[in-house]
């Protein structure tokens, strides 16, 4: 939502560069992800993932990969205060976080899921991390209005007392089955005998996600000094770390228990083992304290030149989303093709190590299109529908 190309002072610069920069290493590591679920399905993993038949390396890759959606979702809500602070204010945010948003709802349904599927017209509707994206956009169009400490705590009693609500189901015949499967309970929604939708990303703890982003979103302001910035960032990323070590050596509350290995690397796997399907207080305190640090860290080298990759990805992410779904699914089908639905025995990769190369050849692929668009995007500001990608 925001493109460091239009700011013109070192200060803007600076805290916007980190921005994108952040957004571009989780995108990265969702192409990561996505090709490890595209040609490693049969080395697929559940969630939590099963320590005792998962490797060390694979479980690393998709415990990296865990930081993309809560990060992005963050940092949406934080871009969300900077569109406020760059132009009109609330108005002006509320109108485009809802047209956003819906715009996002219809694409999942659309071209997100036809990537998925290559399915016309399609039997089954997965509705992922964009669905998600768009339906807490539209929530924050009304929270925004909400005084910021009020916003902020409402945003803190979702993410830590959502799990609360674990217990809680309602069946199919409920008039509650269907506004519960979208916001917290993970599962389907049969529209009719040829039609069902999967609500893979329950939306409630994503609303306090973005809530959350919007809130810090002062510390940002031209205004801040970039020091103390940074000694926010610094303290709220430590303490969210503390905070989950502590919980997670509780064993109780919103987090399936951990326990010791036969290893000392099985332990460890166990502790870090959380749970994202809806994502869960100690998920979200996890990977948001380090993509704080993350964020602190981008801004005090973003003068180095490796950021510039991540920077351009990072501008463009809705546009590198689409592009790198659908080059996987001509990858894909053109690998069927040639060999069959023999996964793991004539095509797919036989180790970790082959999805991250891959991971990185299509990285590095999709740089000079994703820069072209991010070029344009900054470049044509009288075309508006550029904005909501």
């Amino acid at each position: 939502m925001t493109n460091t190309a239009t700011l013109p002072t070192g200060q803007a610069n600076s805290r916007l560069m980190s921005i994108d920069a952040l957004r571009g290493m989780v995108i990265v590591l969702m192409l990561l992800d996505h090709v490890r679920e595209t040609f490693f399905l049969h080395r697929q993993v559940s969630d939590p993932m099963d320590i005792t038949t998962t490797e060390p390396a694979l479980f690393l890759s998709r415990t990296l990969a865990h930081l993309c959606a809560p990060v992005f979702v963050l940092l949406t809500g934080l871009s969300a205060w900077l569109y406020g602070e760059k132009y009109a204010g609330k108005a002006d945010v509320c109108s485009f976080l809802f047209k956003r948003g819906l715009f996002l709802v219809v694409l999942e349904f659309t071209l997100v899921n036809f990537a998925w599927t290559f399915q016309f017209p399609p039997t089954v509707i997965y509705l992922q991390v964009i669905w998600a994206i768009g339906l807490s956009m539209i929530a924050l169009s009304v929270m925004v209005w909400l005084p910021r400490a009020l916003l902020l705590l409402l945003s803190l009693a979702i993410i830590a007392g959502h799990n609360a609500l674990d217990a809680l189901h309602f069946p199919v015949d409920s008039v509650m089955h269907i506004p519960w499967a979208i916001l917290h309970d993970r599962g389907w929604i049969e529209l009719s005998e040829g039609l069902r939708l999967r609500t893979s990303y329950p939306v409630l703890p994503w609303i306090g996600v973005i809530g959350l982003g919007y809130a810090i979103g002062p510390w940002f302001s031209r205004a801040m000094d970039a020091s103390k910035r940074q000694r926010q960032l610094m303290l709220c990323g430590v303490i969210g770390l503390c905070v989950f070590i502590a919980l997670r050596q509780l064993n109780g509350y919103g987090e399936k228990p951990w326990s010791a290995g036969e290893t000392g690397v099985q332990t460890l796997m166990s502790f870090f083992n959380i749970t994202k399907y809806p994502p869960s207080l100690l998920f979200v305190t996890l990977t948001l304290s380090v993509g704080l640090l993350l964020l602190l860290g981008f801004e005090r080298v973003q003068k180095s030149r490796w950021l510039r990759p991540l920077t351009v990805f990072g501008s463009a992410p809705m546009f590198f989303y689409l592009l790198h779904l659908y080059a996987l699914k001509v990858l894909y089908i053109m690998a069927v093709a040639l060999f069959g639905l023999n996964q793991g025995a004539w095509f797919g990769f036989d180790s970790v190590a082959s999805v991250w190369l891959a991971a990185a050849v299509m990285a590095i692929a999709l740089y000079r299109p994703v820069n072209w668009f991010a070029e344009l995007k900054a470049r044509r500001r009288d075309i508006a529908w550029l904005k909501y990608l």
